[in-house]
């Protein structure tokens, strides 16, 4: 049997079999619809309740803060255009965001700038890092909403959300955050850190794809993005998927436990594949190397280009990403890369390995060595590689 190691963890994950054998229950005998008043209908919503309670908790919210989405991209369209268009009656038409959030968030932005919208772009630091001055010195008399994602999902940087937040209130804007990548690898306690809205997505938990949440602090009433029934308290219209809630709901319960320890495990890891691999000449590493997420690891290897990285390692039994948007059907690569200043050259070559308390110590050895066959291999078939060589291109 092929040899697989999967090291691809910030693009999705594997449903856990806990959060496998607490949705199982509500597919065939908990199947009730949560708005019907009959035996099973009570016991489904009875579910519910305790799914939002256990997801509050786990936040530092309370459960009337939580609505369940289908994930992370309808938790940030409906966060950042419903504070738009909400608060645009009262002349507020500016948003803040940053360079390299995440296209739900970009694309959200794009779309409300075409709707006479103005939206301010903050720039990152070499080490991928907001300065915190950059938002307070943007923000206007008419700015809606400042939107900055927690913890980057191709670098890994975790920003300053908390020091963000408070200025942020200083002005009297509303804050949300995209803490996709961030939920389980970092505390979070949304009342301590003055977050007023949070996108969370499951399938990067170990829960299933489809589901999410937007927590949304009370007193902030946004206008429905999705229009129908009565659901989430009449501001999210479609029957609640069931079995994907309580999966959640044990996703978040098991992730947001013991972080502290699961991260030092993680990071000891991640810590010795950034070493091995920047032992590779001309690597170099992407993002901050502290303050970053524990699973996450993102060089650049020059001369090399990351969609012959990735199917090589594929060959090699590695699942991994890259930083270059070729494989998406794009020339161009990541915009993420691009905004901390690297040359193309150089971020076409990048890799993202993403790994998790389930990644082993052999493992990581593995990805080491297979990463610098195939960037040796790679770079014999090279003309950059061959110009760097003899002198005559320097990056």
């Amino acid at each position: 049997m092929e040899r697989r190691i999967y090291a691809d963890n910030a693009a999705t994950t594997k449903v856990s079999q806990p959060v496998l054998d607490a949705m199982m229950p509500f597919f065939t005998e908990n199947f009730g619809n949560a708005s019907s008043i009959y035996t099973e209908g009570r016991n489904a919503r009875r579910a519910l309740d305790g799914a939002r309670e256990t997801i509050a908790k786990a936040l530092g919210a309370e459960a009337s803060e939580i609505y369940f989405t289908s994930g992370g991209s309808e938790a940030d369209n409906w966060a950042i255009r419903g504070t738009a268009e909400k608060l645009s009656a009262k002349g507020k038409k500016h948003i803040i965001t940053s360079v390299f959030e995440h296209h739900a968030v970009l694309h959200t932005c794009e779309y409300l700038e075409k709707n006479g919208f103005e939206v301010t772009y903050i720039p990152v630091d070499d080490k991928g890092l907001i300065n915190p001055d950059d938002v307070k010195n943007a923000i206007r008399e008419d700015t809606a909403l400042v939107t900055i994602m927690y913890a980057n999902n191709e670098i890994g940087t975790i920003q300053p959300i908390e020091e963000i937040a408070a200025i942020c209130h200083e002005k009297g804007v509303l804050f949300h955050t995209d803490a996709v990548q961030a939920v389980g690898n970092v505390e979070i306690d949304v009342k301590k850190q003055g977050i007023d809205m949070l996108s969370l997505s499951g399938h990067k938990i170990h829960a299933q794809k489809g589901i999410g949440i937007l927590y949304m602090k009370k007193g902030i009433s946004l206008p429905n993005l999705i229009h129908g029934g009565a659901q989430e308290r009449g501001k999210r219209a479609g029957t609640e998927n069931l079995p994907a809630i309580i999966g959640l709901a044990k996703a978040v319960e098991i992730a947001t436990e013991n972080i502290p320890e699961k991260a030092q495990k993680v990071t000891a890891m991640r810590n010795r594949l950034i070493d091995g691999l920047l032992e590779i000449p001309m690597a170099r590493l992407n993002g901050d190397r502290d303050k970053r997420l524990c699973g996450n690891c993102n060089v650049s290897i020059v001369g090399v280009e990351g969609e012959f990285l990735l199917l090589s390692l594929d060959a090699k039994g590695i699942s991994a990403s890259s930083g270059s948007a070729c494989t998406s059907g794009s020339l161009d690569p990541s915009h993420v890369l691009l905004s901390i200043g690297l040359k193309h050259e150089v971020a076409h070559g990048s890799l993202r390995l993403s790994i998790s308390e389930e990644t082993t110590d052999e493992e990581i050895d593995y990805i080491i060595s297979a990463v610098k066959e195939v960037a040796e291999r790679g770079r014999m078939m090279s003309p950059l590689w061959e110009r760097i060589v003899k002198g005559e291109e320097i990056l």
